[in-house]
């Protein structure tokens, strides 16, 4: 192709992919989807916050007293259970073989003190000063009484080593249901503080909810004031809420909802109510929105707002 036809057919081509970019530009963008339904407030005055929900109890983080490998678990999620049922057991054969060889010197004491008693009760049937002086019937005595003491030491150990075993068995501390399990069959169980904790543990068929309020709104809460939560995304799914009680310290907010104007400073009433669970499906650890009656904010004249806007510019100044 000679050159007087490559160039007209290189600017044809750069002007076809330009009208192209320009036609696709213009498109419509697709449609973004429909934001989700929110709960239309139940009350005229209100304060509204987000709530978190927690079992009665509760969360309680199940622990382990003993470090060791998770030998046993008797639960699964979900499960019911009652205080002092077995949840999961730690190995404990080390223990076991020497709760064996403590039961052996038991016995053996044991044996130690029915000799020494029947040797004094041998020598206090003789007659004093003949046949037994006082200083043999004397020790007697003493050997009795360091047999028997040899007994009670050697059944605390047996004990102690009883209550170590019991201790690799973690019970239920009160009636609830196993929320979250994160251990497993072999797994090295650590004592202490773990983070996520082995299990989670708390009763559900009455559930709190755990209420943020602005503290610019703190004044505000009434504990008679009416409350309703909502399940976000489903406005339909409600109930009435009983006030339990208010914790009596303002704390950060760790609950933080994303939005643009929200600040990571505020601090916040936390308000607890409680609610019957019964078939509404909402969980341990969800979030809901809550609007609790409330008194009308105090409206305040343009003057008044100007005044109090100038009084703080001065002090900043």
């Amino acid at each position: 192709m000679s050159r007087k036809y490559l160039l007209p057919l290189l600017a044809a081509i750069g002007i076809g992919a330009a009208i192209a970019a320009v036609v696709l530009g213009n498109e419509a963008p697709p449609a973004a989807p429909p934001p989700l339904p929110t709960a239309p407030a139940p009350f005229e005055n209100y304060v509204a916050g987000t709530g978190l929900i927690e079992a009665s109890t509760g969360n309680i983080a199940i622990g382990t007293p003993v470090s060791g490998i998770v030998d046993d678990i008797y639960v699964k999620w979900g499960d019911w259970v009652s205080a002092g049922q077995p949840l999961f057991k730690l190995d404990a054969r080390d223990l076991s073989a020497q709760l064996q060889v403590a039961y052996a010197k038991v016995q053996d004491a044991q044996v130690n003190l029915d000799k020494a008693k029947y040797l004094l009760n041998v020598g206090e049937g003789l007659t004093s000063g003949t046949s037994i002086t006082a200083i043999d019937l004397a020790n007697r005595r003493f050997d009795a009484g360091i047999a028997e003491a040899a007994l009670m030491v050697a059944k605390a150990q047996a004990d102690q080593i009883e209550v170590d075993i019991e201790r690799h068995t973690v019970q239920a501390p009160v009636d609830g249901r196993v929320l979250q399990i994160n251990t497993h069959l072999g797994e090295f169980a650590l004592s202490g503080t773990v983070s996520p904790p082995l299990m989670l543990f708390g009763a559900d068929k009455r559930l709190y909810i755990r209420v943020d309020v602005d503290e610019t709104d703190a004044w505000r809460v009434r504990p008679t004031a009416p409350a309703m939560a909502y399940v976000p995304g489903n406005p339909q799914l409600q109930t009435p809420l009983r006030f339990e009680r208010i914790e009596r310290y303002v704390v950060p907010k760790m609950s933080l909802t994303g939005a643009s104007t929200e600040r990571t400073d505020t601090r916040v009433l936390q308000v607890i109510y409680s609610f019957e669970h019964g078939t509404m499906p909402v969980y341990v650890g969800q979030r809901m929105n809550v609007f609790i009656q409330a008194p009308a904010v105090p409206a305040q004249t343009q003057e008044q707002d100007q005044l109090q806007r100038h009084h703080v510019t001065s002090e900043i100044e």
